[in-house]
């Protein structure tokens, strides 16, 4: 058989490129914008990774693929704001601070942990090291597209940088032999004597105006707590107890940077403080407590009392210590609890994209906002429901008809292949 010239292949694969940029429309379905109510048989179009349109009269284009998908519900793309899967790895045990330790030089791309997440319906997440530091260092946030590097799944800065916060943590992890604090005291004191010193540093960086010579010598771990100051990157603080959540908040106040408070297991006995304090919360529903005596007043009831108080809530696996795949029932749990169902899915979505800063791009489905979206097969918020199929950015990225999807998302414990073990960034440090 003759070869075709290399004019003809360029024309077919420039028809192909054509043909694979025809939008694609979503018929039948119910939808769950989140921005908006609920719409019945609803149309939902993509174009270019985009959402193009949405609603219940929506024209389909005439040369768009129609996909039928009467019966199921069509929800945004999940955000995990706290995760470990990639094998994220920060500080070591040199010292309690490390701000300019980065997890972007420890991702794995090709850990069996993205995949399982994709079969979770969660399409961004923010990627951290463990907690058993006061800083274990930065965090990235990123999108669960087809990627070879951990750049190219990155969310970017207007600049170009990778897109992520700060992890810190108090409590009992941190709290060890030297040159780790031994008390609760000392923790907040070697953090607040830190932040001093990032203030310092941004002082005489205003004061040189410029003047290379009279700029102090360059520090990583400054430039980043600088950054953490100015509002750049966001902390991210594991905390548990009440008393150690409201020592956050008094950091906070005193240094001004912006935070999100992670697992809050004793949120229910501060939820009003919280709220005051107008502090984000990423929210842990575990199932199965144990294994940390502070975590031992946890409370499904955290999640209707920061609800009642006004604060942003929204959830977290924290994978491995939750299963990405099983991210829906964190919702279920809090409505079950007496969270209600709107908060709840707004806690998997958008609540999620306004911690990251991200929510002019996901969180809802709008016109204009990427194609992140999870086709589910019922109610987001019951236990039979599954996860069909997860797209980004307009690409299906898991498809539940497909045997080597369906088997990351029945599999066991390290489905495909075993993830990262735990060393020292992980149980060793605690979640």
């Amino acid at each position: 058989m003759k070869r075709p010239s290399g004019l003809l292949t360029t024309l077919f694969l420039m028809a192909a490129a054509v043909a694979s940029a025809e939008p694609t429309a979503f018929v039948g379905a119910t939808i769950m914008p989140v921005a908006d109510a609920p719409i019945d048989n609803g149309v939902l179009v993509i174009d270019g990774g985009k959402i193009v349109a949405i609603g219940a009269g929506v024209r389909v284009p005439r040369n768009a693929e129609v996909v039928d998908v009467a019966g199921k519900v069509i929800v945004p793309g999940f955000v995990d704001t706290h995760s470990h899967i990639g094998e994220p790895a920060g500080a070591d045990r040199s010292s309690p601070i490390q701000p300019e330790a980065r997890v972007l030089d420890s991702i794995n791309v090709r850990d069996a942990g993205f995949k399982r997440a994709l079969a979770g319906g969660i399409t961004t997440v923010n990627l951290m090291s463990g907690s058993g530091h006061l800083m274990s260092g930065q965090t990235i946030y990123v999108k669960l597209r087809e990627g070879n590097s951990i750049e190219s799944i990155a969310y970017k800065k207007d600049d170009g940088s990778v897109d992520g916060g700060m992890k810190m943590a108090n409590g009992t992890n941190p709290r060890r032999d030297p040159p780790f604090p031994g008390t609760r005291g000392k923790s907040a004191a070697l953090v607040r004597q830190k932040y001093v010193a990032a203030q310092e540093y941004m002082a005489k960086i205003e004061r040189a105006d410029g003047d290379a010579e009279k700029m102090p010598e360059r520090d990583l771990a400054m430039e980043a707590l600088v950054e953490v100051l100015n509002g750049e990157r966001i902390v991210h603080h594991h905390t548990h107890r009440h008393d150690d959540i409201l020592t956050v908040l008094r950091l906070q106040q005193e240094f001004g940077f912006r935070v999100v408070l992670h697992h809050v297991s004793e949120a229910h006995r501060v939820a009003k403080e919280i709220a005051a304090a107008n502090a984000p919360v990423s929210l842990i529903m575990i199932d199965s407590p144990g294994g940390k005596l502070e975590a031992q007043y946890i409370d499904f009831e955290n999640a209707p009392a920061l609800e009642r108080a006004g604060a942003n809530v929204g959830f977290h696996t924290d994978d491995y210590i939750t299963d990405s795949r099983l991210f829906m029932r964190m919702a279920a749990l809090g409505v079950r609890a007496g969270m209600s169902r709107e908060t709840a899915l707004r806690a998997l979505t958008l609540a999620g994209a306004e911690m990251l800063d991200l929510d002019d791009r996901i969180g809802t489905l709008e016109r204009g906002k990427d194609a992140d979206f999870v086709i589910l097969s019922g109610d987001p918020l019951s236990v039979y429901t599954r996860v069909q199929e997860t797209w980004v950015e307009g690409v299906k990225r898991f498809d539940l008809d497909d045997p080597d999807d369906r088997a990351v998302a029945e599999g066991g414990f390290g489905a495909l292949q075993p993830s990262f073990v735990h060393e020292f960034h992980g149980y060793e440090e605690g979640h």
